[in-house]
């Protein structure tokens, strides 16, 4: 008899105590009823969805590779601080990102279209078509992490600082506006011009336009000769060069010591800029999108608004968990 009154004390104490469990956990919940859910745990395959991951306040558990200043850009590095890296842009590691075990892939059509069903298989996989359009990068990887509201947001704060520059550079170039502009970027044997692409869209979005000689490129022109030089004439040139490369800066040379070159309307006007590459081209997001437009207020001295709540927001980029919008 006792021994049975001592079993249902024991069993009704473990009752208890898996009901004041429950209560405690209840409770805990009804407090923190607006807790967002846990983001996905994400592998982002190309260079501009890294960046729209950080800009969203998300961080990626494998990344590949940046194309310069390897491994990572240095404006990324502070927030992809021991994030695996699962190789190449154009070859990412498969087992690599297995092994990750990730929840969701950001991956391109243009870089892994051949690849996309060994990673469906790896796990849910979001494609954009290209590697370059920052917005479609940035709305696909929100919509993919819950993040449509922190991306509106950037994206509102990037069109009012379009409307600001295409303002005050109307009013500081007047009837020289609008100006006809190229990015061009040197290689050890050749030069490349850019008409479309990353900086090719933006700059067309902040109003410039193209020289007539470049309308007809669908991507752009590959010059191998300094016969072609002429190609080149423009309002203003933006020269990009990899750093530590003698090879191209060599080949800059050449080029730019050229009787044809001094004759560029840009030349003559010292509208020549050197600009990084990184920002102009390589970063591919929203974040290497408002580096660029920084680089473009300075290059035609003009005043940012808000210059300081603006360089908050990429500040914050490189907080864990934070996202950079303003």
């Amino acid at each position: 008899m006792l021994k049975a009154r001592t079993h249902r004390r024991k069993f009704l104490m473990s009752v208890l105590l898996l009901t004041v469990t429950a209560l405690t956990s209840f409770i805990a919940a009804a407090d923190t009823p607006n807790s967002p859910p846990e983001p996905p745990s994400i592998v982002t395959l190309y260079q501009g969805a890294t960046d729209s991951a950080v800009a969203l306040g998300l961080t990626p558990i494998g990344v590949v590779d940046s194309w310069l200043e390897k491994p990572m850009y240095r404006y990324l590095r502070d927030a992809l601080d021991s994030v695996e890296h699962v190789g190449l842009e154009t070859q990412p590691n498969l087992e690599k990102i297995a092994w990750l075990n990730p929840d969701l892939v950001i991956a391109s059509d243009f870089r892994h279209a051949q690849i996309a069903p060994l990673l469906n298989a790896i796990a849910p996989t979001v494609s954009a078509p290209t590697v370059f359009n920052f917005k479609t990068t940035l709305t696909m990887v929100a919509n993919a992490t819950d993040r449509e509201a922190e991306a509106r947001e950037l994206l509102q704060h990037w069109d009012a600082r379009v409307v600001d520059f295409r303002q005050q550079i109307a009013v500081k170039l007047g009837s020289d506006w609008p100006q006809k502009v190229a990015v061009v970027r040197f290689k050890s044997d050749h030069v490349r011009i850019y008409t479309s692409g990353f900086a090719g869209s933006i700059l067309k979005e902040l109003g410039f336009e193209q020289p007539e000689t470049l309308q007809s490129q669908r991507w752009g022109m590959k010059l191998s000769s300094t016969e072609n030089i002429p190609v080149l004439d423009a309002d203003a040139l933006f020269i990009l060069l990899e750093p530590d490369d003698p090879a191209i800066a060599d080949n800059y040379q050449h080029w730019a010591s050229h009787p044809l070159w001094q004759q560029l309307s840009a030349v003559q006007s010292g509208r020549v800029f050197e600009v990084d590459p990184v920002s102009w081209m390589m970063g591919g997001g929203i974040l290497a999108a408002n580096a660029m437009l920084d680089d473009l207020y300075s290059r035609y001295g003009l005043l940012q608004p808000g210059a300081a709540q603006h360089q908050a927001c990429l500040t914050r980029s490189s907080d864990h968990g934070k996202p950079a919008s303003c």
